[in-house]
């Protein structure tokens, strides 16, 4: 293979103006992100509890297959970025996917607002095929900005997710408030309200991408072999293509789901591997050492995701959220994630760049096993509060669910933006897209499996003090012996990886 056709030589980023000690186009994807983010946490906190109320009349017989629906529509919202990927790899370039996939996803938002089981469940559909188009492309262009030597890509990754975040904190400040204070009085929420504002906070997302592009100078733009405009309307066409295989991986339920990742996460894994090995022993080694990262990273999302589905429930009936005849929303639960996020992103990100300059920054294996232990820690605290705290009218105090997604957080921060990083400097140079995808894909079977363990907790009558504490109690123990299997591991990782910090 020729030196000019090498896919492992590094494009370097154009020179760009500085904006508190990083490149300007980082600010305006931290804003598109943030719009998407609040499209995406804006309804999060409603779907189980839509589910149960809306399809269920309100049974608790009906949250194990709110679980399962959310699980699945989370799985295949992440599976997706692994097309999304491709796509942006081969086809279409990196900014008109992003543009696509965020008119799929508003029209899936509001899609979602009428009650009906199907046009629910095909609307979920037509979220998750756009944002297959819209997720991994905008991570990856933010690891574009920087060369792979830069000292501030770690740095640059953590505060993109602060974008996420603090979109994440507002959506169901507002939505609940929306949906249950302003558009409707009663004590159930307007859920179609939460939808709606949903789908227009993605209509602003688009907007401001589509404008501030020009920003990018030529990042994520079209090469020459993509640039014809049919390509754009056989993106369209394949997508609207997928949208009746997603809504079929919705119906199906969440075992067959969990084959049909699992199948996809090894054509992914033996083509990276395949194209690792064309590009030599060095190449190969990396993306051998992204994969066993992936795997653990299936673990940490199995359990940190119980915060939308059983966790809820646990808010929801379990939990005394009454502070003198005020009671806290179920919804701004999933606020809390963000606040601990938007409060300890600049702290540990700057750790990082501290430890960095003294050489002794942990490696990347070592800041995942920090943050599965970080979780783990989080279902410990719940173990505790299912045995000890219990009062007399089967409640846990307010206090112990706030602090578990307060540690739940800590312990995502030492593993999500450093694995998006990761991506981008382990995945061959010509599929890093892919890698993304892969990373989301990962994510997604960990999300999946995080709808069937809170299903098998909430069992047939809902979820229970007891069941609770069965489920939290296995959580804790498969963190803990994950956590230090990959510290004890972590050497070997660290080899595979060629240097890659």
């Amino acid at each position: 293979m020729s030196g000019a056709s090498n896919p492992t030589i590094e494009v370097q980023p154009p020179e760009f103006k500085q904006i508190m000690g990083h490149p300007a186009p980082l600010w305006m994807l931290f804003m598109s992100e943030f719009w998407e983010r609040f499209a995406f946490y804006g309804i999060r906190w409603a779907l189980t509890l839509y589910v149960v109320a809306q399809f269920y009349n309100g049974d608790s017989a009906g949250e194990a297959q709110a679980n399962l629906i959310y699980g699945s529509y989370l799985a295949l919202v992440y599976a997706g970025a692994l097309f999304g990927g491709y796509v942006a790899d081969r086809v279409l370039g990196y900014q008109r996917s992003i543009l696509v996939g965020a008119a799929f996803m508003a029209a899936g938002l509001f899609m979602i607002a009428m009650p009906n089981p199907d046009i629910f469940k095909l609307g979920l559909a037509t979220v998750i095929a756009g944002n297959g188009l819209f997720k991994p492309n905008i991570s990856t262009m933010v690891g574009k900005l920087y060369s792979v030597a830069d000292t501030r890509r770690d740095s640059g990754f953590t505060i993109f997710y602060m974008g996420i975040n603090i979109g994440a904190f507002f959506a169901p400040l507002i939505t609940q408030t929306l949906a249950q204070k302003v558009f409707n009085t009663g004590d159930t929420p307007a859920y179609k309200v939460v939808f709606i504002s949903a789908g227009v906070g993605m209509l602003i997302s688009l907007v401001w991408f589509y404008i501030g592009r020009a920003t990018l100078k030529g990042i994520g733009a079209p090469t020459e072999e993509n640039k014809d405009p049919k390509r754009i309307l056989y993106v369209v066409l394949g997508a609207l293509c997928v949208i009746p295989v997603m809504y079929a991986l919705l119906v199906v339920g969440a075992a067959a789901l969990q084959g049909v990742l699992t199948v996809l996460f090894l054509v992914l894994a033996v083509m990276l591997v395949v194209e690792g090995v064309r590009n030599g022993p060095v190449a190969r080694d990396k993306v051998i050492a992204m994969m066993i990262i992936f795997a653990f990273n299936i673990m940490f999302w199995c359990f940190f995701e119980q915060a939308g589905s059983s966790f809820t429930f646990l808010a929801e009936n379990i939990v005394n959220r009454d502070f003198g005849g005020w009671i806290f929303p179920t919804a701004w639960f999933q606020s809390v994630n963000s606040i601990a996020v938007i409060t300890c992103a600049p702290i540990i990100a700057a750790i990082w760049v501290w430890l960095g300059r003294r050489n002794k920054n942990p490696s990347i294996p070592r800041k995942f096993g920090l943050g599965i232990l970080g979780n783990g820690f989080a279902f410990l605290l719940l173990m505790y509060a299912l045995t000890q705290l219990v009062d007399s009218h089967g409640k846990i105090p307010f206090w112990t669910l706030f602090m578990v997604y307060v540690i739940q957080s800590i312990g995502e921060l030492c593993l999500s933006p450093i694995g998006l990083s990761m991506v981008t400097k382990l995945a061959p140079t010509r599929l890093v897209g892919m890698g993304m995808g892969g990373w989301f894909l990962s994510t997604g079977i960990g999300n999946n499996l995080s709808g069937i363990v809170a299903a098998m907790m909430s069992g047939e009558k809902g979820l229970s003090v007891q069941s609770a504490l069965e489920g939290y109690t296995q959580g804790f123990w498969i963190l803990m012996v994950g956590g230090v299997l990959l510290f004890i591991l972590a050497p070997f990782i660290q080899k595979l990886m060629h240097g890659v910090k």
